[in-house]
């Protein structure tokens, strides 16, 4: 019964810019709290309808406390959910409603339309430009945040206090990937072109590597972890991808690549972990059934080079792949059969390969921007909008890295910052990694991290952004701690 404290969190979060108006610093401390205590209630395991019941009390508590948030038909109605949590990101949470009605028959969580890309483009600014005055509303000004956190600046929740721990069991063969487990604080795992993959453990201290997977035997180009983490899927350069039980390190299956290519880069579908799209180098991507070991019918398409980068959007309908050759793709995906279908092409730079693809439905806590955050050889770290339900992109502003030859990759920051602006972190050749407020209009750049010997490759936060990690060429591994405030 996740979805309901979720639901009461956000009922929470639209009185919040109401509490303790002379003192705005508190409203943050508040929900931050509101938010560790509903979590901890949720594990619980109270009857559903006592959690409806709670929702509704609480709502209507506020509502004699502070007033009614709006009459019908004002633009504050349409604010339904400033701050909502995930067990990964906001984005699924925003996407998939715990109902049981709306579990498949294997458990599996369907999506549910938020409508499409363009209506709710005009929805946000329709709600910015009927407000009445004096009202805070969710926009991409993002006034409702800030005054919950006072209007202070974003910089300040990328502060970091320094190293956490080096990991250096891959010294001298380069991690191309590294990724915190879901919903998770302290498991990380990273895979290195030495063939292996570790699992680590950083609490408690001192941070240990609990465990080494070993079966592949050439280079180990991606991983993902599943939405439970209990499985892990890896592609390798020897052709097969490999799926792992991550509580003890065995090899559940080996399959190999349909085309017999090697296998550069993979992600679970997002509503559906049964199912996992890989790219390989002979152009290809294909949907697979990890269950049975077989390719979906219906589940490949061809581009027009080598695949180095896979991204679906939330609700796992969209997904966009990247190639050698400097293009983007995307593709419808059928959520009951796996069938893929070419829907459009962006060719970013001819010959520059896109070595990254992250979406993000939400960039701003303020209003919904579904955004695609690219990477390509062209020293630039791309922000593209994507305009309709088809995936068409739109450059919407670039940020200047070093990245010329190396499979640089970036994020976007996995929380929501209550003050104005969103974050994105990303690698770069010049051994730095780097953070950028995409909100803002000049000087974007909002933090420099250096302690790298090599090009910084990938980059990772825990799921409460108290740490980030990011490897290198060299085969470090560096997690950092976030400043505490």
């Amino acid at each position: 019964m996740a979805a309901v404290w979720q639901q009461v969190l956000a009922v929470d979060a639209r009185y919040n810019a109401y509490r303790t108006p002379a003192f705005p610093q508190f409203r943050t401390q508040y929900i931050r709290r509101r938010s560790q205590l509903l979590r901890e209630n949720a594990k619980a395991g109270h009857p559903p309808a006592l959690r409806r019941q709670y929702l509704r009390l609480r709502g209507q508590l506020l509502g004699q406390r502070y007033g009614p948030l709006s009459e019908p038909g004002s633009s504050r109605a349409y604010s339904n959910s400033i701050v909502r949590s995930s067990r990964t990101t906001l984005d699924r949470m925003e996407d998939f409603e715990e109902d049981p009605r709306a579990l498949g028959a294997r458990g599996h969580r369907r999506s549910v339309s938020r409508g499409s890309y363009q209506l709710q483009a005009q929805m946000n600014r329709a709600v910015y430009e009927d407000r009445p005055p004096g009202s805070v509303v969710p926009t991409s000004a993002a006034e409702a945040s800030r005054a919950m956190a006072g209007d202070t600046s974003l910089s300040e929740n990328y502060a970091f206090a320094g190293m956490y721990h080096v990991f250096d069991q891959h010294v001298d063969e380069a991690v191309p990937r590294v990724r915190f487990a879901n919903d998770d604080r302290h498991r990380l795992a990273c895979c290195s072109l030495d063939g292996s993959i570790s699992l680590c453990q950083l609490v408690p201290a001192p941070p240990t590597v609990l465990r080494v997977l070993r079966g592949h035997t050439r280079g180990v180009s991606d991983f993902a972890w599943s939405l439970s983490n209990d499985i892990l899927v890896s592609t390798s350069l020897d052709a097969t991808m490999r799926i792992w039980a991550s509580e003890d390190g065995r090899c559940i299956r080996e399959i190999p690549d349909p085309d017999g290519a090697e296998l550069l880069c993979c992600t679970f579908q997002p509503v559906n972990n049964n199912l996992t799209v890989v790219g390989n180098a002979k152009h290809n991507v294909h949907v697979m059934n990890i269950s049975t070991g077989k390719k979906v019918k219906g589940g490949s398409s061809k581009l027009t080079g080598r695949v180095l980068a896979l991204s679906f959007d939330a609700p796992g309908r969209l997904l966009w792949a990247g190639d050698d050759r400097g293009s983007v793709f995307s593709f419808l995906f059928d959520m009951a059969t796996g069938k893929l279908t070419k829907a459009k092409r962006l060719v970013v730079h001819e010959g520059s390969p896109v070595t990254s693809i992250s979406a993000r439905s939400w960039v701003s806590r303020e209003a919904r921007d579904p955004s695609l955050l690219i990477n390509a050889c062209l020293n630039k770290l791309l922000l593209y909008r994507v305009v309709d339900n088809e995936g068409t992109l739109q450059l919407k502003r670039s940020f200047p890295i070093e990245q010329s030859s190396h499979p640089v990759r970036s994020i976007f920051c996995p929380l929501m910052s209550f003050r104005q602006g969103a974050c994105v972190v990303t690698g770069s050749e010049d051994m730095c990694v780097h953070f950028f407020d995409v909100e803002r209009a000049a000087k974007a750049a909002v933090n420099k991290l250096q302690g790298h010997s090599a090009p910084v490759l990938d980059v990772s936060f825990n799921c409460d952004e108290s740490l980030l990690a990011s490897s290198d060429a060299s085969g470090m591994v560096i997690v950092w701690r976030r400043e505490q405030k």
